[in-house]
């Protein structure tokens, strides 16, 4: 499954499924699809996957050290949740809602 983020300040974003639930997890929302954030709660969901964000960065560089010798490594959590942090950022500031819904 793949899941569309929407709003009137960005272009939309597609991601995987399980990613997406993971990501609105994070920010405080049940997880499903479809769903919203209205524009008063995009600050705090934003907060929240930032701090998430920051903390998956510094487990990143603790983890390197020990796995170095491992050729393929996964995709962090804070890369995948960069380009949302980009939309709810443009969210928050003009002030519009936030929808998802499953991406084709």
């Amino acid at each position: 499954m793949l899941v569309t983020f929407s709003c009137k300040a960005w272009a939309d974003i597609t991601m995987f499924g399980d990613v997406a639930v993971r990501l609105l997890n994070i920010m405080g929302h049940s997880g499903t699809v479809p769903g919203a954030l209205l524009a008063e709660d995009i600050p705090s969901a934003l907060n929240k996957l930032k701090a998430a964000a920051e903390e998956d960065k510094i487990s990143e560089k603790t983890e390197k050290t020990s796995d170095e010798e491992s050729e393929e490594q996964p995709v962090s959590l804070s890369l995948r949740a960069h380009p949302l942090i980009e939309l709810l950022t443009a969210a928050a500031e003009q002030k519009c809602d936030v929808m998802w819904d499953k991406g084709t």
